[in-house]
């Protein structure tokens, strides 16, 4: 069942970009959604927000040089996930083996309806019911930043 309260944070430069993936959101029925347009957006509403965003989706542009991404997320207890993309390292930082299940990173321009769905399967994941004689089986465990 889907989780409606969750709060998502889309960051993009481009006003179109940012349109396009709220609406891929709004198809899979997520509503809460906040477009920032520029980085010091995203660090104060992340910062100074009163609960901590679900989801941040953000384009690895808006950050160049100024920000790392990937250790501001995964070291971050106001973003419990994020999906970072239009990022050419991608593939480099995922073969190295970084220890990551809270964050994502791809190298696609633009995130497409399959890699948002993926991204909320995994997010907005229904917790396990104990069985019948009171044992829930545990799911791995997640290092949450």
């Amino acid at each position: 069942m889907i989780n409606k309260a969750l709060r998502i944070l889309i960051a993009d430069p481009q006003h179109f970009h940012r349109m396009k993936i709220e609406r891929l959101f709004n198809h899979l029925d997520y509503y809460r959604v906040a477009p920032v347009q520029d980085l010091a957006e995203l660090l104060t509403l992340v910062d100074y927000g009163c609960e901590p965003f679900d989801v941040v989706v953000i384009n690895a542009e808006l950050a160049a040089g100024k920000l790392d991404l990937l250790g501001f997320f995964l070291g971050n207890a106001q973003v419990r996930h994020a999906l970072i993309y239009n990022e050419p390292s991608a593939p480099l930082q995922m073969a190295a083996g970084f220890a990551q299940e809270n964050v994502q990173i791809s190298p696609v321009a633009l995130p497409s309806s399959a890699l948002i769905r993926q991204l909320m399967a995994f997010v907005d994941a229904p917790e396990q019911q104990p069985d019948a004689s009171g044992w829930a089986p545990q799911a791995a465990l997640q290092r949450r930043a």
